[in-house]
């Protein structure tokens, strides 16, 4: 499977070592304030092999991300097809960062790698993002990678209870517009 690197930055497959400090990163209410509810640590052993078996499958998906220095889990980002039931198709980057790795640039540099990975070795001519209208953090990064809102996209996630996480927002970015990583 491919690694991702960058400056400070591993981009890689799950370890059984990720499933602890993954499981205490959904079980965060801060990490999770965009999401509908905290994740048991089921769950998040479940996401863990669904993630890998992507990985394992076809190569890309969402990877684990480590601080390269220290070894460090730290989250994930990667790339996912978008969902079936979606008004939209296309293939979606995400990430998501234990709180201690916030503020340091880590998901604006594993979504810049994701990027180049998409366009490079994927040959995608677009890539999107899907965040809450209420995710102005997300939405930062994703202007920060390049990527612009697409407001004709955004829709209303009906499987979420009427409240600030229904409403949600789409940004884009083409191959050739904005970033470094998305002119190659």
């Amino acid at each position: 499977m491919p690694v991702l690197r960058t400056e400070r930055l591993l981009l890689r497959d799950w370890r059984d070592s990720d499933l602890a400090p993954w499981a205490a990163m959904n079980a965060d209410p801060e990490v999770r304030e965009h999401f509908p509810d905290i994740q048991t640590p089921e769950r998040s052993a479940a996401s863990v092999a669904a993630f890998q078996d992507d990985l394992d499958r076809r190569g890309w998906g969402w990877w684990a991300v480590e601080v390269a220095d220290t070894g460090e889990f730290i989250g994930f980002a990667g790339l996912d097809p978008v969902d079936e039931d979606m008004s939209f198709t296309g293939v979606e980057a995400g990430w998501r960062l234990t709180r201690t790795a916030w503020g340091h640039g880590y998901a604006t540099e594993s979504a810049l790698a994701v990027l180049e990975f998409g366009f490079d070795t994927l040959d995608l001519p677009e890539i999107l993002a899907i965040t809450t209208a209420a995710n102005v953090r997300s939405q930062a990064v994703m202007r920060r990678i390049g990527m612009t809102h697409t407001p004709s996209d955004d829709f209303d996630d009906l499987t979420v209870p009427e409240g600030p996480l229904r409403r949600n927002v789409v940004y884009r970015v083409a191959r050739g517009h904005g970033t470094a990583a998305s002119s190659r």
